[in-house]
């Protein structure tokens, strides 16, 4: 099982416009791999936006949620950092983990499972 720092940084390098090839060969991971990563994610990410918009919103001392990507890819896996900004900004002990820590933890690791969040 991959570490959810991993799996975040093959979804940050995509929403930053790699490809699954690249993304495989610098995570030393098969293709296919982050292929499935990277289509979960998709499917997901109108989801996992909106979920972690509300997340920074409400944890958020001053919450400032991020501009508008190219993508919704890309905008999900910026809310995703924005809701680890924002929870660091009050507990400044969330800042020793990654953001993808933090959502595998507020996901209950599914964080690219289909039945997520419901």
């Amino acid at each position: 099982m991959d570490l959810a720092e991993v799996i975040g940084a093959a979804l940050v390098a995509k929403a930053a416009g790699a490809g699954a090839r690249t993304i495989a060969g610098r995570l030393g991971r098969p293709v296919d791999t982050v292929r499935g990563w990277l289509r979960r994610f998709a499917r997901r990410a109108e989801h996992v936006r909106a979920y972690f918009t509300v997340l920074l919103v409400d944890a958020g001392v001053d919450p400032v949620p991020p501009a508008a990507a190219l993508t919704v890819f890309a905008d999900a896996v910026a809310a995703v950092a924005g809701a680890w900004e924002a929870a660091r900004s009050r507990w400044p002990f969330v800042g020793e983990v990654s953001p993808w820590t933090l959502a595998a933890a507020v996901s209950h690791g599914r964080l690219l499972a289909p039945s997520w969040p419901r």
